[in-house]
């Protein structure tokens, strides 16, 4: 049975990683924070201002763990990795799988069908625990619109008309979202639909960083099993975009980080005040 590492995430400004013995040493002005040992880790990912000795970057490529930086607000800059894992063969085969247009397609409405599920449950789950009869009846009323849209997901003929439905029924649910978050916190998370480059108010900012750290996940997760994570089926290919990833984390999006979104939302756990 293979071991589900984890993904460390260094985010203090000016901190330093460095390697010790089979570990790897978190350090702030000096002072040690956090110690954790390599084989619990499977990637490292630095955001803004965070350093890492040559030492802990050639420990992490030799034995095949990622190392990602980041800018301060979760934007890929760069990617350190070992040699590519996996064979030729399976390359070649999802070479030749994307060029099957009928295969292609068959994939990406299995990629559109989870996301509307799982994004469907949510609302579901926001109208059960609704606080009033007003914002239960919304969810309850964007939940039967995105049954709608999965149902009409296996007639799309093509790509554009499939990328259509999941456009439609993304936006049904990115309008109800706001609805889930405490009354007292709507305003200072208020959210006028899925806005990105640049994210135009807080919700959505926050769903882009955490869609970062997802997609960086996938990532990962593709080339770990030696999968090219730049030749999608459902995203169009383009030079340096990770389509596949990009594919893989449509469905992941709603019950990873939107869910993650509401609940540090609802809890106080971020406000709109930048500390």
């Amino acid at each position: 049975m293979r071991q589900i590492l984890n993904t460390l995430y260094v985010m203090t400004p000016n901190a330093y990683v460095h390697l010790e013995s089979d570990t790897l040493r978190i350090e702030v002005d000096r002072e040690k924070k956090m110690q954790v040992p390599l084989h619990h880790i499977g990637s490292v990912v630095c955001f803004g201002d965070v350093m890492m000795s040559p030492g802990a970057m050639h420990r992490c490529a030799d034995d095949g763990r990622s190392v990602v930086l980041l800018d301060r607000n979760g934007r890929f800059k760069a990617r350190l990795e070992g040699p590519v894992s996996g064979n030729i063969l399976l390359r070649l085969a999802q070479f030749r799988a994307a060029d099957n247009v009928g295969f292609a397609l068959d994939t990406a409405k299995a990629m559109i069908a989870g996301k509307l599920r799982n994004a469907r449950q949510v609302l579901q789950r926001g109208a059960r625990d609704a606080a009033n009869e007003s914002d239960s009846a919304k969810l309850t009323e964007g939940a039967e619109s995105l049954a709608i849209s999965i149902r009409n997901i296996p007639g799309a003929q093509d790509l554009d008309a499939l990328r259509g439905f999941e456009g439609d029924a993304a936006k049904n649910y990115f309008a109800c979202l706001n609805t889930m978050v405490r009354a007292d916190a709507r305003v200072a998370f208020k959210m006028d639909g899925r806005t990105r480059r640049p994210p135009r108010d807080c919700f959505n900012a926050l769903l882009s960083f955490l869609y970062s750290m997802v997609m960086n996940d996938c990532r990962s997760a593709l080339e770990s099993v030696g999968l090219d994570p730049q030749l999608g089926y459902l995203h169009a290919v383009r030079p340096g975009r990770a389509a596949l990833a990009l594919d893989l984390m449509e469905e992941f999006r709603a019950v990873l980080a939107d869910r993650l979104a509401l609940t540090l939302i609802n809890r106080a756990q971020v406000t709109e005040k930048i500390s």
